[in-house]
């Protein structure tokens, strides 16, 4: 690995701020997203844990929230700018590894088009975060690859801390850098004081969170066995893997091939070969755990960066520059083709006609039947239409029963879009067993009279005395379980509220 190179400014920054054009493009042609609504909740009750995830996003929605208000375009602000600064970091990475304007180029672009990281920049969650966190953790791996300054194992310690207060995927990352460590010629650093010191830090940024868990009785195990026994998809190793080809873009297959050989094979990827350990293990980690195959997207950046700096070598002879030519332009053309699988730039019924002309299945990453569209695009529809059906339901109801009726929600989406729309309709606030709701208790939901909504009659008729079908929501591009929506009238619970509620808890 050669010197730090200079950053490529005009070219990389430029592509950044694409990022930023398309991510506004296409910010309100759908709604929110299922967890943006959950998340809006949840900044209503910070905590140092969530049953589904540490608190480090959502602490910062709450501080967005109060500073420019809960709009949709306030909303995405942050991921919005997190995306255009992955495009920035996978620049800079390849300067790191020795690489000048043709690899800084190809992995700002590759980073750029790549399917996985436009989706998980393209709405607030924690993903955006863990996206850039991750990336901020590669540059300084690979400063102090270059330089050897231990000092950065403290700084090293700072990032792993807030990605693990970010999401707890940042074990695998941590897990990748050890392994790393031992199988490469950096397992000398194991033998100093400072990278112990920098895991001190990420472990005490932990702690918090930690004692959150043990206070509430480790519900993220729960959430977590129970997702892998119930909700996320099965998924041969084999398939797994060649999910990645979709996730990271078909155009970006030999960027990502030629740094991970680089990394693994060339003498002059050899200091650099911790990025490919790091890579490989996380890919271990995630097939034995049954996880989500866009789980590994955010161990790909260096795999772009050493892709660019080995293409960048190899093609570096008068007669190949047109091969480097020919693949930028390849990047660029096979990038945009496929941004419609993961930026909402088309309306559903032009989404479906350019899903069925690629031929291109985005993987489903979990067991509920899939609809026409792919769930990162169906969990952004119908929820206002949702509340609106909700509303007319409530007004139906005599005024004695609606000034004391509760809304209960089968899951943390329709809890959240009663709880963001529902005021302008005169609603009251939803309550839910999901995930984090049932830990904030039923609130208001009221044992004479409440409106349930995504349940089954036979999952209330044991609870309630009379079970009355109100209304039925449909949405055709919706996820098929929040189209054709029973939505209820229960009177009179069976049972006390509090044993009803226990009974409700449903953490996966």
């Amino acid at each position: 690995m050669t010197a730090r190179r200079p950053l490529a400014m005009p070219i990389v920054a430029g592509l950044a701020l694409l990022q930023l054009l398309l991510h506004f493009a296409g910010n309100e042609s759908y709604g929110l997203f299922r967890d943006e609504l959950y998340y809006l909740d949840c900044a209503d009750h910070l905590a140092f844990g969530y049953v589904d995830h540490p608190p480090l996003s959502v602490a910062v929605l709450a501080a967005t929230k109060a500073v420019l208000g809960d709009s949709q375009v306030a909303i995405r602000l942050w991921p919005a700018l997190l995306g255009a600064a992955l495009v920035l970091l996978a620049g800079l990475l390849a300067a790191e590894l020795g690489g000048d304007l043709f690899a800084q180029t190809v992995a700002a672009l590759a980073a750029l088009f790549a399917p996985a990281y436009a989706a998980l920049t393209g709405f607030y969650s924690m993903n955006a975060f863990e996206l850039v966190l991750w990336a901020l953790a590669f540059l300084v791996l690979a400063r102090f690859l270059r330089t050897g300054d231990p000092r950065l194992w403290l700084l090293l310690g700072l990032v792993l801390g807030l990605g693990l207060l970010n999401k707890l995927s940042a074990l695998f990352l941590m897990a990748g850098i050890g392994s790393g460590l031992l199988l490469t010629a950096q397992r000398r650093a194991l033998r100093g004081r400072w990278l112990w010191l920098g895991l001190g830090i990420a472990l005490l940024l932990f702690l918090p969170h930690v004692l959150w868990q043990v206070a509430h009785g480790w519900p993220t195990l729960e959430f977590i066995r129970n997702a892998q026994a119930y909700k996320i998809a099965p998924m041969a190793p084999q398939d797994f893997l060649a999910s990645q080809f979709i996730a990271m873009g078909p155009a970006n297959l030999p960027v990502w091939i030629a740094g991970l050989l680089f990394l693994f094979f060339a003498p002059a990827g050899r200091r650099a070969r911790l990025f490919a350990w790091i890579w490989l293990v996380t890919l271990a980690i995630l097939v034995s755990t049954r996880s989500k195959p866009y789980y590994l997207a955010p161990a790909f950046l260096p795999l772009l960066a050493a892709g660019g700096v080995a293409l960048e070598r190899w093609l570096d002879r008068r007669a190949l520059r047109v091969v480097q030519t020919a693949l930028v332009a390849l990047v660029v053309a096979g990038g945009l083709v496929v941004q419609p699988l993961a930026r909402p730039l088309l309306a559903p019924p032009d989404l479906m006609v350019h899903l069925e002309r690629l031929g291109l299945a985005v993987p489903p990453g979990e067991r509920q039947e899939e609809g026409p569209l792919p769930q990162h695009f169906a969990d952004r529809i119908g929820w206002e239409e949702m509340v609106e059906v909700v509303a007319r339901v409530y007004a139906t109801l005599p005024p004695p029963e609606r000034a004391a009726c509760g809304i209960l929600a089968s899951n943390y989406g329709e809890a959240g879009a009663i709880n963001y729309y529902g005021p302008r309709h005169g609603l009251p606030r939803a309550v839910s067993g999901h995930n984090n709701y049932f830990l904030w208790g039923p609130g208001n939901l009221s044992p004479q009279v409440f409106i349930a909504i995504g349940y089954e009659l036979d999952d209330l008729a044991p609870y309630a005395e009379t079970v009355e079908l109100a209304a039925t929501h449909v949405s055709p591009y919706a996820m098929p379980y929040e189209s054709n929506l029973p939505i209820y009238v229960a009177r009179g619970l069976k049972v006390p509220l509090a044993e009803a509620w226990l009974r409700a808890k449903k953490f996966i």
